[in-house]
């Protein structure tokens, strides 16, 4: 549909806290007359969304669910061991070797070694497209 252009890979993005998000990168044709692709987003913002619903934080939704006796979101003891055994050498490691944290720019998309790491396996990150939360709710 695109002949001799450079499409880039659809990507689904999941954003945490804060301003939870889903949302998937996909490459559409712009619309008119032109056959031009251009990359646009599906786009599941919860503020935007569900503008008049309450959302609670991720400790006070830990908190509810204690209170309800719901165990989903926590782990087996036998998990917790599990756990423990794999990151407990990481940790001594880290301690014993003064490893220091890769640092980055808050809001920034994470460190430059990050993209490297998926580069070194395939990905690659499409510096031009910028996500733009919705304007308002259709």
């Amino acid at each position: 549909m695109f002949p001799g252009e450079k499409i880039p890979a659809n990507e689904l993005v999941i954003r945490l806290q804060p301003d939870e998000a889903v949302y998937m990168k996909v490459n559409v044709k712009e619309p008119g007359l032109r056959t031009t692709p251009v990359t646009s987003e599906l786009d599941l913002t919860y503020k935007s969304s569900f503008p008049d619903a309450f959302h609670v934080d991720a400790y006070s939704r830990l908190i509810i669910d204690v209170l309800r006796g719901s165990q989903a979101a926590f782990v087996r003891d036998d998990e917790l061991r599990a756990a423990w055994k794999i990151f407990t050498p990481i940790l001594e490691r880290i301690e014993r070797e003064k490893i220091s944290p890769i640092k980055y720019d808050y809001g920034s998309r994470g460190p430059r070694e990050s993209d490297e790491l998926l580069a070194r396996v395939g990905f690659k990150y499409h510096a031009e497209y910028e996500w733009r939360p919705p304007s308002s709710k259709l």
